[in-house]
């Protein structure tokens, strides 16, 4: 995220926050979202009152996440029924931010921690974060995440980013043994056939958005590894993609495919970018999640694919299908980067040749 530059000046008989920032569609959105934004031809700047919003409240605008007076704790309660954070918690949350960003933590894991904390600071609205301990969490686990039966993901960020906080940056243990969680779900994979990726890929025509499909399933990569590609991070000679800082900050390096290769040739001819190798609509800036979400959205139904399939499927689907091709599991982890071989044993499950050689006992009744 780029740079804000915040100042205070008078305006129309009032105060008001002036922000300047290089064009950005994405910060031009969130300020927008702000009660009585708006663009000031005269100064060149977007207004903010100054009643409406603190500059903590600023800071965590621009560092990703949303104004704290439009946070939302579940999809049960209503946003208008939630108070404002306290000056003690507004602080806490910008300390919190910085730091994780210091030591280098990934921006999805910054929102996903800092809007986990936020719900539990709300939970205990009058109270410094700083007073809390391990039996409030209990507290809040029971009385709220349990009681909304919110889901296992949900509830184990929210822990995690709490447990965090405390143990790391305030240097407290917090006894988490006595803290009910629900038992993991074994969910199965997501994979689609190879005639499905197949016909995907042939009703893709632009050029870009077909080889940032072909990059997501050829070589098995997550969405934010294909935007955050760079020209650097691919071999040509020795055909190899570079993964830089994936999940958990961990490198890796992977084989390109021939046919790869060659559709990204023509694709930097066609397209030269400066940074990244998939750029958004301005110059430098990498391409948005949500559009190549979309991008396979828009594929999926030119293929006649009726399930809600999501563009990880792609990666699942490369892991199954070399499996099927006789890869070897272990080999398959190092290609996915994961960090446990039991995450990577869950495409055993889905493979087709382990059910083509199961037969029924129905069968051998001869009915």
């Amino acid at each position: 995220m780029q740079s804000v530059h915040i100042s205070r000046i008078r305006h129309r008989n009032a105060d008001w926050w002036a922000l300047q920032f290089k064009y950005d569609d994405t910060l031009i959105q969130r300020v927008k979202a702000l009660k009585g934004a708006y663009w000031s031809t005269s100064h060149k700047q977007w207004l903010v009152p100054l009643d409406v919003i603190t500059e903590a409240q600023l800071q965590l605008v621009f560092s990703g996440l949303p104004p704290t007076n439009c946070y939302t704790q579940a999809k049960a309660e209503s946003t208008s029924e939630l108070e404002p954070l306290t000056a003690d918690q507004q602080n806490a949350l910008v300390i919190f931010t910085k730091w994780l960003r210091t030591h280098r933590y990934s921006e999805n894991t910054i929102k996903t921690y800092t809007e986990a904390l936020v719900v539990f600071m709300r939970f205990y609205a009058a109270e410094n974060p700083v007073d809390l301990g391990a039996a409030e969490l209990e507290q809040f686990n029971h009385d709220y995440i349990l009681k909304n039966q919110l889901s296992y993901s949900y509830q184990n960020q929210v822990i995690n980013a709490i447990k965090l906080y405390y143990g790391k940056m305030l240097g407290r243990r917090l006894e988490m043994e006595q803290i009910e969680r629900p038992r993991k779900p074994h969910r199965l994979p997501h994979v689609l056939s190879e005639l499905e990726v197949k016909t995907i890929l042939q009703r893709t025509t632009n050029l870009k958005h077909l080889c940032m499909l072909k990059l997501t399933y050829g070589c098995g990569l997550r969405c934010s590894e294909v935007l955050d590609l760079r020209w650097d991070d691919i071999d040509w000679e020795r055909g190899i993609l570079w993964v830089r800082g994936g999940k958990g900050q961990k490198d890796r390096r992977l084989p390109l495919p021939d046919s790869l290769q060659t559709a990204l040739k023509q694709y930097r001819a066609a397209y030269p970018t400066q940074c990244f190798v998939f750029e958004g609509q301005n110059a430098g800036t990498a391409y948005d999640a949500r559009s190549f979400q979309l991008v396979f959205k828009q594929a999926c139904q030119r293929a006649g694919i009726t399930a809600k399939a999501t563009l990880h499927w792609l990666r699942h689907s490369y892991a199954t299908h070399l499996l099927e091709q006789g890869t070897d599991l272990r080999y398959i982890q190092v290609l996915l980067g994961h960090k446990s071989s039991k995450t990577t044993e869950l495409y055993t499950w889905v493979t087709r040749p382990a059910f083509d050689r199961l037969k029924s006992p129905l069968d051998s009744l001869g009915l």
